[in-house]
């Protein structure tokens, strides 16, 4: 999908009498069915205008032009691709990402900060954005890798309202290799730029390149299969046994058979903490790339994505993305979408951010079964921790009804967390109330290193100490305290967690700004070293495994000797949505102690705020 394409002569035309925007929003509201903002508007005047005087000045005229093309299987858009051929005849394309920006400043990793939006926010390079895009076509779609003469394509930004000042943060060494790539022009490079674009795609047949690049089948290319599933096959631990293979092998098969079958195929695999979830889907997707299928992995977890993506590296991190991402995605664009978490599953795509128009209602699970041809959905049923989050294996199957798909389920059983011990899992959903299990008693296993402590700083020091070891540990706890917006102003994070004596900080926030040195972002909380520095919550360590875990069980859910049951005090949560979750909220905290208190592969360490509920735990202790 584009909102406009045609020869660069009829682009300037249309930019010079100022119709450009006007035809521009006909077509967007052509597609979306609602009209653009306000803003977007005034972006497209401004940029379009000072991008239609490159053109010119550049003679550039015999160039097709395309704007605002969206990604293939992505609601994201490019601003203006440019097409022709070289001097050597050879058919090529320019990416020009757009910004209005005026100044920034340095932020972590490949980000900057910027005022865009009405405030300051943290934003990526543009070479680090537009290098994205490129490499995402040239990943994803045939034009640009298939062929005997595929499309070449280069890559650049125009901030057009940029002074240019070669000591500017945006040309500091740290972010040499990505302007060294795909470089940025500012409003002092105007010939620069026109140059630049002129050498690539400046000798003629411009609309015969873009009609190539617009009729091109997409598909991932080898590039893309070899790298991210090189990067997956490398780790050893990815291997499967037993009813893992069974779910591994049942989804290739409905892969292989999509085509020849006009109904959608709908997975549906149940399973506790430590049963193999993700290994199935992390293996599932190195399989798929290597058959040259389509294929993407979705989870409702930031701090997930964000590690995985970090782990694939630049290349391959496009193929995973949130449940929120399909929002716009074509019917069967995917031969396969991969959901892990399937629990994290909200109503509606939409949230605080989404304009009126864009809310549409359109449930969140019909999205994602849409999107793909074969849906495959990991889920735990009792992992929910959040009223928001829907996801359940009732929804999937109704949704896969109403979609006329045909439904196969599964359960993973084999347990490879908690040092393979099924009676630790089965005893805490039995201690907890959350089902009944036959281990009502934790017969200790030697395997499994499950210790009640008698303070946080006890915990800490056992946890600090399996880190000297070498082992992989973190300290998490109930979201019992307030957890700060902003870093101190040296970047460091004030004691959120103060328990008499004992104090430490939350995980930093996902839209922390100006951290100090050895604090990594809340996504990347559970696999940095300085993690170990602070208590993750909930949201940072679903998903997550350590050797080791040390556990704060607060006072938001207590045992009642009298009463013999659970009890849930809202006061004492600062977590709001759960508080506002009325009648779900023990069973939400509940949900909660139990992902914590799972994620250890070796041992969890653990100590009560409430002594009723210590001795009630240490009752159920053989």
């Amino acid at each position: 999908m584009k909102l406009y394409a045609g020869p660069a002569r009829e682009f300037v035309h249309d930019t010079v009498r100022n119709q450009i925007a006007d035809k521009l929003s006909a077509a967007f509201f052509g597609h979306f069915r609602y009209q653009p903002a306000t803003s977007e508007m005034n972006s497209w005047r401004n940029s379009l205008r000072a991008m239609s005087d490159v053109v010119t000045h550049g003679r550039l005229l015999d160039t097709g032009v395309m704007l605002e093309y969206q990604l293939p299987l992505s609601s994201r858009r490019l601003d203006c691709m440019l097409t022709g051929t070289d001097g050597g005849g050879s058919a090529r394309a320019v990416i020009v990402e757009l910004k209005q920006w005026e100044s920034c400043r340095e932020a972590d990793g490949e980000h900057v900060l910027t005022w865009v939006g009405g405030g300051e926010r943290e934003v990526l390079h543009p070479s680090a954005q537009v290098g994205g895009y490129r490499m995402y076509l040239q990943d994803m779609h045939t034009a640009f890798y298939a062929g005997d003469g595929p499309v070449g394509i280069a890559a650049c930004s125009y901030l057009h309202n940029y002074p240019f000042d070669a000591g500017d943060v945006l040309f500091s060494p740290k972010y040499g290799d990505l302007v060294a790539s795909d470089p940025v022009f500012t409003k002092d490079d105007f010939d620069l730029l026109a140059s630049y674009i002129g050498d690539r795609v400046g000798s003629g047949d411009g609309m015969a390149v873009l009609d190539r690049i617009e009729h091109s089948e997409l598909r991932p290319s080898k590039k893309l299969m070899d790298h991210v599933a090189g990067m997956i096959e490398g780790r050893a631990e990815y291997v499967l046994l037993d009813e893992q293979l069974v779910v591994f092998d049942k989804v290739l098969a409905c892969a292989r058979n999509a085509a020849a079958d006009s109904r959608k195929q709908i997975l549906i695999v149940r399973g506790g903490p430590g049963t193999g979830k993700s290994v199935i889907a992390i293996n599932l997707m190195s399989r798929l790339l290597r058959d040259a299928r389509s294929v993407q992995y979705a989870t409702g977890s930031k701090a997930f994505t964000e590690t995985l993506r970090k782990e694939i590296g630049r290349r391959g991190s496009g193929q995973f993305r949130y449940f929120n991402s399909y929002a716009g995605a074509p019917p069967d664009g995917l031969d396969v979408l991969i959901c892990d978490e399937a629990h994290r599953i909200r109503k509606t795509s939409s949230n605080m951010y989404t304009p009126k128009a864009k809310r549409d209602g359109r449930p969140q699970i019909d999205e994602l079964q849409s999107a793909a041809r074969v849906g495959v959905y990991f889920i735990d049923d009792d992992q929910v921790v959040r009223p928001d989050e829907i996801g359940s294996s009732d929804l999937l199957r109704e949704s896969a009804r109403r979609n006329g798909a045909v439904v196969h389920e599964y359960e993973l059983a084999a347990q490879f967390r908690c040092s393979g011990s099924d009676a630790f899992v089965n005893w805490i959903n039995n201690t907890l109330a959350i089902r009944p299990t036959a281990n009502i008693l934790w017969e200790r296993d030697e395997r499994f290193d499950f210790r009640i402590m008698d303070s946080p700083s006890a915990v800490e020091s056992a946890v600090r100490q399996k880190v000297d070891e070498g082992h992989t540990a973190r300290m998490v706890a109930g979201y019992c305290w307030h957890w700060s917006k902003t870093p101190l102003p040296d970047g460091s994070l004030a004691a959120d967690v103060q328990i008499g004596d004992y104090g430490r900080p939350w995980n930093a926030r996902h839209e922390a700004t100006r951290l100090a040195a050895g604090i990594p972002k809340a996504h990347l909380w559970a696999r940095e070293p300085g993690g170990i520095d602070q208590i993750g919550c909930i949201y940072t360590a679903q998903g997550f495994e350590f050797d080791y875990v040390g556990v704060i069980f607060g006072q938001d859910l207590t045992y009642d000797p009298d009463a013999n049951t659970w009890l849930g005090h809202r006061t004492l949560s600062h977590d709001s949505p759960v508080k506002r979750s009325g009648d779900r909220f023990v069973d939400l905290v509940k949900n909660t102690y139990r992902v914590l208190l799972t994620r250890g592969l070796r041992g969890c360490y653990v100590t009560f705020l409430d002594k009723d509920t210590e001795r009630f735990f240490k009752s159920r202790m053989a």
